[in-house]
C-alpha cells in the first residue's frame, strides 16, 4: 500500500538544513524522498537514519539546474510513492567573494542553483499537487539579508531575492488551479553560519539579532511544520532570523 503522505526535500542528502527538515517530517509520519546531486553515500546514510524512524524512504539523484533531470526526479518520486504532499527546497549554493572577483560564471551558478533549481522543482511538483484533491505544500528557502545584504555575497543575494518573487508567483499560479496547493517561503537568519566566517564575524552575526543567539536548522524545520499546521497561509515569506531583519 502506498504511503498516505509523502515529502520531497531537495538537498537533504548531506547533514545540513535539508536533512533536519526531512527528519522533522518523518517524525510526523511522512514518507521521505531524499534528494541529492552528488553526495550519494551521504544520502544513503541519511535515508538509513530516517528508516529507523519507521517511515518509507527513497533517495533520488538530480541536477536541479537541468530541466529534464528535475522532471525525471519528480516523476521518479511519483512513481515510487504515488504522490507528493510536501516539497521543501533546501538545495542551495553560497560562495563568498569580493565584488571585484565575481564573474559571470559565479552569478550564473547562484541563479541556476538557487533560483532556477527552486523554480523547476516547484513547478514540476506543484503541477503534480494540482492533480491531487488534497493539493500540497511547497516551501522555498530565501534569505533574510536579501533586504539588507552584507558584503562579499553579491552573486548570492540576487539569486535568493528571486526566490521570494517566484514564491508569490507560484502561490498564485498553483493556487488558482487548485486552492489546496500553497506556496510559502522561509527566510533564514543565522541558523547555520558559513564555516569560513571568523570568530569575530560569528559574534557580530549573533549580536545583530534581538534574541542574542544563533538559531539552528531545527528553527527552519519548525517553520516548515508551522506552514503545514496552518492551511490559511500562502504566498508568505517568513523571516526566521531572531529579529535580525528589524534590528538596527
Amino acid at each position: 500500500m502506498p504511503p498516505s503522505r509523502v515529502a520531497l526535500i531537495t538537498g537533504s542528502g548531506k547533514k545540513r538544513v535539508g536533512s533536519v527538515v526531512a527528519e522533522a517530517l518523518a517524525r510526523r509520519g511522512y514518507a521521505i524522498a531524499v534528494h541529492y546531486r552528488s553526495s550519494a553515500a551521504e544520502a544513503e546514510e541519511t535515508a538509513a537514519g530516517l528508516r529507523d524512524l519507521g517511515v518509507e524512504v527513497g533517495t533520488f539523484q538530480a541536477d536541479l539546474t537541468d530541466e529534464a533531470a528535475t522532471r525525471g526526479m519528480v516523476q521518479g518520486v511519483l512513481g515510487r510513492f504515488g504522490r507528493i504532499d510536501v516539497l521543501v527546497n533546501c538545495a542551495a549554493v553560497w560562495q563568498r567573494k569580493r565584488l571585484e572577483d565575481v564573474t559571470a560564471a559565479d552569478v550564473r551558478l547562484h541563479f541556476e542553483t538557487n533560483a532556477l533549481g527552486t523554480f523547476l522543482c516547484s513547478q514540476q511538483a506543484g503541477l503534480a499537487m494540482v492533480n491531487q484533491p488534497e493539493g500540497g505544500l511547497i516551501v522555498t528557502i530565501g534569505d533574510w539579508a536579501e533586504v539588507r545584504p552584507y558584503l562579499d555575497y553579491a552573486a548570492y543575494f540576487p539569486s535568493k531575492g528571486a526566490v521570494t518573487t517566484l514564491t508569490r508567483c507560484l502561490a498564485v499560479e498553483l493556487g488558482t488551479r487548485n486552492p489546496n496547493v500553497r506556496v510559502n517561503c522561509v527566510l533564514p537568519g543565522p541558523v547555520m553560519l558559513p564555516p569560513d566566517l571568523t570568530v569575530e564575524e560569528k559574534q557580530e552575526a549573533v549580536a545583530a539579532t534581538l534574541v542574542k543567539r544563533e538559531g539552528g536548522p531545527q528553527s527552519i524545520a519548525q517553520a516548515v511544520l508551522s506552514f503545514l499546521d496552518n492551511d490559511f497561509i500562502t504566498g508568505v515569506c517568513l523571516p526566521v532570523d531572531g529579529g535580525r531583519t528589524i534590528f538596527a
